[in-house]
């Protein structure tokens, strides 16, 4: 009996976990497991029988020889040393700790603290000034969870065949870049291009916490559902034609009741927040945003805690802390995740097992659409980061330009199948 040889580098995915007999030359087989995470393995054999099968965990890139006839003799070649695994999708402890008592202190009203302050710190790119051993290790094992949607365009559009895709961006951080003053966070004329090559093959949504008509005037798109106030106002497309036969009509608005009182607690917000410098309230007519970009980070806790005295005074609304912002929401059961769903029941995919979602967005309240998918077993999800974050997507782009490159590659790859398509008819 001879050795096995294996070379082991990052590639495609797959779903489940796959038994792979080991006759011959192995050029490409593909492990995961809840993360989709996978492997290319090349495998040498010599005089094996070809009922033996190799079983491949790649979520610690360790071998197992169950039901080979003698185990010790296969090995690793790989040296590369192993990246850590690092909890709760790319965070350390002491991370994770800060996030937890940010999220009880919010929900039990307290004031914030200096938590508070460190988490935002410690995931502000602003404050990223030297790269340590630690932080490239903590860096390789969430890429290895959440590899780039581009190098894995192959294995996801493979995954895609036979299902009708449906988009659904964000638009802050995904379609056009951060910006310190919200009312510029134009996109660009090329991404608009490619947002509308994109909503002719397949249905295309905004999901986003601005208000809906304001993200409008950004995209300036009129066939496209749009989502605004973190999916709060929702209304489809006023021009094209119907993706499916059960489409139906959509504007939907489930906290209209929470109007009158979201414009007094904007006006209020605007009057105690007016004596810190940098500070934004922004109305998006079902939420408020709080804007703290510009604001000295030795004033973030003061800000907070105003804002926070004045949410406590009207138990319908919460807030959330988003991408240097904090939220300002009714108290409802809604959230982007809510929107996906309520929109692909809109366009009649409610039930069905031909569907692949796709959601692509940067901040936290993205993760609401994140988990529902991964609940589903349904598409997927792409956060835009530079950075490790904890989070349920699935994979990773870096920045509005890549998720442009990601666009123009799925419209190119759709419109190449159609054509190959017709040449076969």
């Amino acid at each position: 009996m001879g050795k096995f040889h294996f070379r082991i580098s990052q590639s495609g995915f797959i779903r489940k976990k796959h038994f792979l007999s080991t006759s011959g030359k192995l050029k490409s087989c593909f492990f995961t497991s809840s993360s989709i995470v996978s492997f290319n393995i090349e495998a040498e054999r010599e005089n094996m029988g070809n009922q033996n099968v190799l079983i491949v965990d790649a979520f610690n890139l360790t071998l197992s020889t169950e039901g080979l006839p003698n185990p010790s003799i296969y090995s690793i070649a790989s040296q590369q040393k192993r990246p850590p695994v690092v909890p709760c999708g790319g965070y350390t402890n002491k991370k994770k700790l800060m996030l937890q008592n940010l999220e009880t202190n919010a929900a039990a009203g307290a004031r914030p603290n200096n938590c508070w302050v460190e988490s935002i710190r410690a995931s502000s790119p602003t404050h990223m000034k030297s790269i340590t051993p630690s932080l490239l290790e903590e860096k390789r094992a969430w890429i290895i969870r959440h590899p780039s949607a581009l190098d894995m365009f192959h294995e996801i559009t493979e995954a895609s065949k036979g299902k009708q895709i449906v988009m659904f961006l964000d638009y802050d951080g995904t379609l056009s870049p951060i910006v310190e003053n919200p009312d510029r966070a134009f996109m660009s004329g090329k991404m608009r291009r490619a947002v509308r090559q994109l909503a002719k093959y397949f249905p295309t949504a905004i999901v986003t916490g601005r208000c809906r008509d304001k993200v409008y005037d950004f995209v300036k798109l009129a066939e496209l559902y749009y989502a605004g106030s973190h999916g709060m106002d929702i209304k489809g497309p006023t021009k094209g034609l119907k993706y499916n036969q059960k489409s139906k009509v959509v504007n939907f608005q489930p906290a209209s009741e929470f109007l009158p009182l979201i414009d007094k607690v904007y006006k209020v917000l605007v009057e105690k927040t007016k004596s810190t410098p940098g500070a934004r309230v922004e109305n998006n007519k079902f939420c408020i945003s709080v804007h703290f970009r510009c604001v000295d980070e030795k004033k973030w806790n003061d800000l907070a805690q105003k804002v926070k005295e004045v949410v406590n005074e009207y138990p319908q609304l919460n807030w959330r802390q988003g991408r240097m912002v904090m939220e300002i929401r009714p108290k409802i059961e809604w959230d982007k995740g809510k929107a996906l769903e309520f929109l692909l029941e809109c366009l009649g995919f409610a039930d069905c097992s031909n569907v692949f979602p796709v959601y692509i967005g940067d901040d936290t309240t993205d993760e609401d659409a994140f988990k529902i998918l991964r609940k589903r077993e349904q598409g997927f999800g792409i956060l835009v980061s530079k950075f490790p974050k904890k989070t349920s997507a699935s994979y990773s782009l870096r920045e509005p330009d890549e998720v442009m490159d990601f666009l123009q590659k799925l419209v190119r790859w759709k419109r190449d199948s159609a054509d190959t398509t017709k040449s076969k008819v």
